[in-house]
Order: structure tokens, then C-alpha cells, then sequence
């Protein structure tokens, strides 16, 4: 790296780590360093009364009082942080080398670098709770400075939080940002709370292909890749509903995943085209057992990661305790349009979409036309959690026909916050029926709908081999860990959510320099002063361009000599081809 691409604060910690080395001081050790101690634990188990107490802890320095032989500094570890004393004449091994304290620590350690300290619990006259260093390790130097988050009275000044460069540098985040933290640790102790919940019950955890030959399981646009030694495409899977399915077909009781799904679809607040779906299918029951047991699961997640069965999102609270209100989709409809859609064709539909002033086109079909009208005009309604039950057949290739109505199907989707969360069948067992709804499905695609889905002939195979009755249920992790934690964009949940490339500026090579005649060595001043492009020097003030490169070279000690103002205005003409 060229020395003109750092600031100032970049060029003054190599500087100090070359001093380092030069002081025989590795900055990076190989070796293991024998952490035994956190801040909050020491900081909670801590009594006056108690023996002294020996610990060797670890962490980046966060800030830093020198005063004279002694100061304090601020430790920052995975739990939290804590005070640390350090005192010249305990620190340094004899007293004909103070180098330790009066240069390594005074001025070659920077904020953010990682140390480790070994000395004993103690509280100052203060009353703070501290450690009091008896011998200090450099573990990792910092070359580049942490954003400086001020605080005073509870109040945050000069944060870190533009979300673009949060969600880019989510490790800086996380440094400055100690709440951030806490969003992933709840978001771990949902997926423990959800597994203990599903072994209790005897279901079996799986996996199955992220890679597959045919995308199916969810009506979504797929991420298209291919196999070189088979010379096939292969797809990233949108859903991994019909493989659970085909385990419950060879014997399993009950099987679920956590598994990472992929769609090439839109980004925003809701979506990240990676996303982390949890699939559960259960033989032998059916979409009314499943509500029963999906509300009784988000009721326990939420006492687990919060202690409590409510939370607050958007300024409103939610109550996760059950039951939850369940009403059926055309009812829900009729309640907020007016308007009953029961036995309409696609005509009839497509009127009833003008009416209510939303956009149509020649791809929709029914099914499509009864999503669109509920997702427009009913699911925003929906703030407390409401099971969204008897889903129109078109909307619903792989769930099972309604045992009282066959226009229906039976299924439910939980909506919270105007969201869905959860989408669960009594699941289609009939290989006929299933059959017929992929090829419906498949003149939805020759329509031009490129979200339909594609025909699993395995998967129908499977069916053939008989599966029995079975409920699923799939939920949106990531959504309900935004819920839970009462964040209203997924990129909070998501340690590195996708983002648009990272704007760069072009900077033309040396080679295009040369043409004007500019020599290699000074392409990066001419760059640092803003001329990024050979272009840009053509008509520009030779005078203005020699007095840059004249402070340059001062200031950064390049060692280079200083072109004539010939030289540089030659270098301003137009490049001839």
C-alpha cells in the first residue's frame, strides 16, 4: 500500500508498529494468551473482603488517562468492560527499562489495539471496581482508528451510525455499538429456544441440498449457477419444503431445518435475497394442530430471549401470549374491501383489482389476484398476531384441499405487525391432485409469471410411494428475530446483510499517465491531489500541480525529485493519439 492512500492516523500506527519490532516487541504473537477472567464477572463476583484475586483478561483498549508513572485505561472484552490500573514500576520488568510503560504504552499503543493484562482485582478510592496490572502483552496492533463515540449524560455524541457503513463494516459496528451485540445474542438464543422446543417433541433436526437440480417448494425466482462435471444448471434453494416431505414419506415422524434459502428477488426493509427460513413437518397432523403449536412456540421463544411474552416495535406493543386471533382470508377480505370474492373466476377478480384501483397485468391469474388484493388491503391491519386460515386453491400448489370446501385449501399464514411470519398446509398427500397443480403452475410460468413453480417429477414419484397425512410450517427467522429484538429493518438482524458494490473511484493506471509523460513515481501524488485521472491534467495549472507535489513530497517524506515547471506543463497538454 502507498503511503499517499493513508491518513495521517494510518501512517503514525505503522510508524509505531515498525518501532515495535524494532524493539524487539512482536504485535502480532503466535501464542496462546490463557484468558481467564471477563469484565462482568469480575466486575459482579467482586467483594472487599474477599482474598486478592489474580486474573489475566484481554480485549482492545477503548481509552486511555496517562498521569505521570500511573494511568488508567479502559479494557473492552466480549462481556463488556472494565478499569485498568497501570503503574509504571509494576509493569516494567526492572527499573534500567522502562521502555514498557514510558514508550510502549505511552505512546506506540493506540485506541482499539488488543493487550493483555495480568494483575489483580481491586476497587479504587473512587469505588469503581479495577484491575491493577502486574505485567501488559501487546496482542494485536490497530492500523486503522476506531470511530470516536462520545457520550455524556446518556447522551451519544459523533456515533457511529449511518446504516450503509454499519451494515458494510458490521466488525466496527459491533466495537462501538455495544447494543448491536445484543441483537445476535438474542438471535441465538431464539434458534436454541425453538430447537429445544422441537426435540422435546422428538422431531429430528436435517439438512438438505442447497444446491438443487429443480427449485422447488416456494413460488420464487431462483439464483441460477452450474456444474462443470455434470454440465448442468444447478439452482440455491428457494425452499426446502418438498425434500422434508420426501423424509417424512421414508419414515420420519417429525424433521425441521434451519436452512439458508435464496431468491433473486427485490432488497428493502423486509427482504435480503439470503434468508434463514426454519421448516417443521409433522406426520399425522393437520393445519389446525399446527396453529396450536406454532403459537405456543413463539410464546415460549419470546419468554426465553425477553422474560417476558410482549415486545415493542414501531411504538407498539405485541403480545406473543396465546392464542392468537384466526380469521379465514375471504372473510378478511369482506371485513376490509367490502367486497366478497367468494366463487369469483379470474374475470370477476380482475374487475374487483380495477375497483379497488391496484395494478393488473396479463401474467396474474386468480391466485394471484386474491394475494394481491389481501397483501394491498388486509395484512397491514393485522398488528397482533392473526392466523390468516383457508387460503383459495389457486394460491396454494402444495397444500391440501379443504375437508368442507374444495375451492379451498388448508392453510394459514401468521401475520404480525402487517407481516407474515409464518406459512403452514395440511400438507397435499394426493400424487393426482399434486400432479395437476404443478402443470397449473407450469401454464402460469408460460403466462410469463417467472415465480411459479417448477415440477418436481421426484417429488410426485415420492408421493406415489404414499406419505402420510402431514402439517408443515415454515417462519421467517430473520423477521422474527426483528420482532423479537423490536427492529424494524432485517439488515439489524443480519450479521452481513447483501449490499449494492461499494462506490470506488476510478483511478486510471500509471501506464495511461505516461502518455502526457508523467513518470511512474509520481502517479500517486498526482492522484492524492485530485487529479485521479490522466484527463484531468489537460488545461490544468502547471504552477498550482508543482506546489502540490512540492507539499506532498515534504509532508510524506517521499524522497522524490521535484519535476521543473517545464516538465509539469508539458504533462498538462493534450495527449496526442
Amino acid at each position: 500500500m502507498n503511503i499517499l492512500d493513508l491518513n495521517e492516523q494510518e501512517i503514525i500506527r505503522r510508524n509505531s508498529l515498525e518501532q515495535m519490532r524494532k524493539m524487539g516487541i512482536e504485535p502480532y504473537p503466535a501464542a496462546e494468551y490463557p484468558v481467564d477472567a471477563y469484565s462482568e464477572e469480575i466486575k459482579e463476583s467482586f467483594k472487599d473482603e474477599d482474598e486478592k484475586r489474580y486474573v489475566t483478561i484481554a480485549g482492545r483498549m477503548m481509552s486511555r488517562r496517562i498521569m505521570g508513572k500511573a494511568s488508567f485505561m479502559e479494557l473492552q472484552d466480549s462481556k463488556g468492560r472494565i478499569q485498568v490500573y497501570i503503574a509504571r514500576d509494576y509493569i516494567c520488568p526492572s527499573e534500567n527499562n522502562l521502555d514498557l510503560y514510558n514508550v510502549v504504552f505511552k505512546k506506540l499503543l493506540d485506541i482499539g489495539d488488543f493487550i493483555g493484562i495480568k494483575g489483580y482485582v481491586f476497587r479504587t478510592q473512587m469505588g469503581e471496581i479495577s484491575v491493577h496490572a502486574e505485567e501488559l502483552t501487546v496482542l494485536s496492533k490497530s492500523l486503522r482508528p476506531l470511530p470516536i463515540v462520545k457520550e455524556k449524560d446518556g447522551v451519544v455524541y459523533d456515533g457511529f451510525t449511518d446504516p450503509e457503513q454499519r451494515y458494510r463494516q458490521r466488525y466496527v459496528d459491533l466495537v462501538v455499538n455495544s447494543e448491536i451485540k445484543d441483537i445476535f445474542i438474542k438471535r441465538t438464543k431464539a434458534y436454541t429456544s425453538m430447537r429445544e422446543y422441537f426435540n422435546s417433541k422428538g422431531y429430528l433436526e436435517v439438512e438438505t441440498p442447497i444446491l438443487q437440480s429443480i427449485p422447488g417448494g416456494a413460488a420464487a425466482r431462483p439464483f441460477v449457477t452450474h456444474h462443470n462435471a455434470l454440465d448442468i444448471p444447478l439452482y440455491l434453494r428457494v425452499a426446502n419444503e418438498l425434500y422434508l416431505k420426501r423424509l417424512i414419506a421414508g419414515g420420519f415422524e417429525g424433521v425441521y431445518e434451519f436452512s439458508k434459502n435464496f431468491r433473486n428477488e427485490g432488497m428493502d426493509r423486509t427482504h435480503n435475497p439470503e434468508f434463514t427460513c426454519m421448516e417443521i413437518y409433522v406426520a399425522y397432523k393437520d393445519y389446525n394442530w399446527m396453529m396450536d403449536f406454532t403459537e405456543k412456540m413463539i410464546e415460549k421463544v419470546s419468554m426465553d430471549v425477553n422474560g417476558t411474552d410482549e415486545v415493542r416495535i414501531d411504538g407498539k406493543t405485541i403480545s406473543f401470549k396465546a392464542p392468537f386471533k384466526r380469521i379465514a382470508m375471504i372473510d378478511s377480505i369482506k371485513e376490509h374491501t367490502g367486497i366478497d370474492i367468494t366463487g369469483m373466476n379470474e374475470m370477476q377478480l380482475r374487475e374487483v383489482c380495477k375497483k379497488l384501483d391496484m395494478e393488473v397485468d396479463e401474467t396474474m391469474g386468480k391466485g394471484k389476484f386474491i394475494d394481491e388484493i389481501f397483501s394491498e388491503k388486509c395484512e397491514a391491519n393485522y398488528i397482533q398476531p392473526t392466523f390468516i386460515t383457508d387460503y383459495p386453491i389457486e394460491m396454494s400448489p402444495l397444500c391440501k384441499r379443504h375437508r368442507s370446501n374444495p375451492e379451498l385449501t388448508e392453510r394459514f399464514e401468521l401475520i404480525v405487525n402487517g407481516k407474515e411470519l409464518c406459512n403452514a398446509y395440511s400438507e397435499l398427500n394426493d400424487p393426482v391432485d399434486q400432479l395437476e397443480r404443478f402443470q397449473e403452475q407450469l401454464k402460469l410460468s408460460e403466462k410469463g409469471d417467472d415465480e411459479a413453480m417448477f415440477i418436481d417429477m421426484d417429488f410426485v414419484r415420492a408421493l406415489e410411494y404414499g406419505m402420510p397425512p402431514t402439517s408443515g410450517m415454515g417462519i421467517g427467522v430473520d423477521r422474527f428475530v426483528m420482532l423479537l429484538t423490536g427492529q424494524t429493518t432485517i439488515q439489524e438482524v443480519l450479521f452481513f446483510p447483501q449490499m449494492r458494490p461499494e462506490k470506488t473511484i476510478h483511478k486510471d493506471k500509471a501506464e495511461i499517465y505516461s502518455l502526457s509523460g508523467v513518470p511512474e513515481e509520481w502517479v500517486p501524488a498526482l492522484q492524492k491531489s485530485g487529479y485521479v485521472t490522466a484527463d484531468m491534467l489537460t488545461g490544468a495549472n502547471a504552477q498550482l500541480i508543482r506546489q502540490s507535489l512540492f507539499e506532498l513530497n515534504k509532508k510524506y517524506n517521499l524522497g522524490l525529485e521535484l519535476p521543473s515547471l517545464q516538465d509539469v506543463e508539458t504533462w498538462t497538454k493534450e495527449i496526442k493519439n
